[in-house]
């Protein structure tokens, strides 16, 4: 952090008090151009021990009214042409009073605490809720999208090419929804999981990039003609905003996820650096010795458990539930025993090399990450009553995890410093081999399926997604298009039988068709006009915005 604050004395309100003079030049900040208080961390020095007799007193935070003397604001970026308020803020010499220090004087010098608590609370939601809605609207629009367009007759959502993305949107947004509930909540009981919420910044975010990767393969040309019948580009655009801010997803990844929960989720770990800290060094001897048995027990333990857990597979594990996810939490318990293992050979042999090893860290925060996922997913599907129709997105959520969490484990193991503990470690953990795989064709085309018809799983999936009601609007009019489709699939299959039988001729243009239908007996005027407002919602659906030579000059004139 190169801000700086002073401690001095100033006029504040007309009165001389004890303050901070601070110096601050900040770019990418999130809201500044149309802040009103301004959040402000930076490193404070007492020079004149004003405050007590130390100079260097650390990071701190303070909250500023952006109307004081001296805080500018109000310059913006302009991120990936985004509407983003993103900005700068600067000030020199600006002079505030201690108490504007968050928690006044007694917490100077604990800022680092607070941020991280702060970005915890800040990155588990909005990040979060940006990646799930659009989960949400990807998912509802390209199955109705790959349900309308048409492709040698068929619907494109027909075709295993587009089953294949289409049911990987379906699984990865039932993992965002069930991720969005389950952080979300956390926080909704005061607590502040960092780690939580660090993984749930990252893999939420690469998950709505990957999901609009494959909607935007699905929509084609559709997707990538900009104008107000397109749901999608402005959304694209924003993923690297989302990938970048409040930690960047490299940093998030190789740094914070291990790197915090390495400590915070191990039982002894935390309560050993304390205990080394202790400023009474007998007490902290004694402390630490009895937390250092624990842990050579807790490390024994686990190793033990870890190759009994490879030998059975897991399969002797106890579940929580019957049914077919039951094999999931034996699976999950599994896992959980081989991570622990691999951190504390991690933590014993590399020591503090370890967080300077950040591909190999960053590997166990993705086992972390996805027995975080999993056990979301799983939590999920069990608080909505178990429903039938979630298990093939439930299947392929906890599948996939899985699978990732053996090409993690497959990687510390081959990239570990030590060859020969990585070969024991992989020997303990998977004596048979990683045998974990990517969810089949099949679970692929039953979410497909799923999502290519009006059903509960679709709009429980989906609530989050906007629907215009007028024709005009773009994910109004798609919806619309879908529904009426569905609804003249019995007439379209008279139309069909009656090209088989000969009455009408194949390959006609549709509206031609439903005209010949028409004059051989085949569709009423009443079936007539409603394969023709259908084929009018359909068209309008798949259609792209188009403007006039001139036209988009001119706009980009008068902005």
């Amino acid at each position: 952090i190169p801000d700086t604050g002073v401690v001095c004395k100033g006029q504040f309100e007309g009165k001389e008090v004890i303050g901070i003079r601070l110096n601050w030049d900040k770019r990418y900040i999130t809201l500044a151009p149309v802040a009103t208080v301004l959040g402000l961390a930076f490193k404070l020095y007492d020079p004149e021990n004003l405050l007590g007799d130390k100079e260097d007193i650390g990071i701190t935070c303070a909250l500023i009214p952006t109307s004081h003397e001296g805080v500018q604001i109000g310059d913006r970026h302009f991120p990936m042409n985004m509407a983003f308020m993103n900005g700068t803020t600067y000030g020199k010499d600006v002079f505030i009073p201690l108490e504007w220090v968050i928690g006044g004087p007694a917490y100077v010098g604990r800022g680092w605490r607070m941020l991280v608590e702060c970005l915890s609370a800040g990155r588990g939601i909005s990040l979060p809720a940006l990646g799930t809605a659009t989960g949400h609207l990807a998912t509802r629009m390209t199955g109705a999208y790959a349900y309308v367009r048409q492709q040698f007759g068929l619907s494109i959502g027909k075709f295993e090419g587009v089953q294949e993305s289409l049911g990987r949107i379906g699984g990865l947004t039932y993992s965002l929804e069930a991720m969005r509930v389950m952080t979300a909540g956390a926080i909704d009981l005061k607590l502040s999981p960092s780690v939580v919420t660090a993984i749930a910044k990252y893999h939420m975010t690469e998950m709505s990039r990957t999901l609009l990767n494959d909607s935007f393969d699905i929509h084609a040309g559709r997707a990538i003609q900009c104008g107000p019948k397109n749901y999608l580009a402005h959304g694209y655009m924003g993923v690297p905003i989302s990938i970048t801010v409040e930690g960047a997803n490299i940093l998030t990844r190789n740094l914070m996820i291990f790197g915090q929960g390495a400590t915070r989720c191990h039982p002894y770990v935390l309560k050993e650096l304390e205990a080394a800290a202790n400023p009474d060094s007998e007490a902290g001897l004694k402390q630490f010795d009895e937390l250092l048995m624990k842990h050579v027990g807790f490390a024994l333990g686990n190793t033990f458990g870890a190759l009994f857990q490879g030998l059975t597979g897991g399969l002797l594990n106890s579940s929580p539930v019957a049914g077919e996810t039951a094999k999931y939490y034996k699976q999950l318990t599994r896992m959980s025993n081989g991570l622990a293992l691999c951190a504390d050979f991690s933590m014993l042999m590399l020591g503090g090399d370890l967080k300077r090893k950040e591909m190999l860290s960053a590997r166990l925060g993705d086992v972390l990450s996805h027995l975080y996922i999993a056990s979301a997913v799983l939590k999920f599907y069990e608080d909505n009553g178990r429903q039938v129709a979630d298990l093939p997105f439930v299947h392929y959520s906890v599948q996939r995890n899985l699978y990732e969490i053996g090409r993690a484990f497959a990687g510390f193991f081959s990239n570990f410093p030590n060859r020969l503990v990585g070969k024991l470690l992989k020997g303990l953990v998977f004596p048979f081999g990683i045998n974990y795989q990517l969810p089949d064709d099949e679970m692929a085309m039953q979410i497909s399926d799923a999502l290519l018809k009006p059903s509960v799983i679709r709009d429980r999936l989906t609530h989050l997604c906007y629907l215009g009601e007028g024709e005009n609007d773009p994910t109004g009019s798609m919806e619309q298009a879908f529904l009426a489709v569905h609804a003249a699939q019995p007439l379209m299959k008279k139309i069909f039988q009656a090209q088989k039988d000969g009455k009408i001729a194949r390959k006609l243009p549709l509206d031609v068709t439903i005209r010949k239908a028409a004059e051989v007996g085949v569709l009423t005027d009443d079936e007539v006009a409603q394969l023709e407002q259908m084929n009018k919602l359909r068209f309008a659906a798949i259609s792209v915005d188009s403007f006039k030579p001139g036209e988009l000059e001119a706009r980009a004139l008068q902005a």
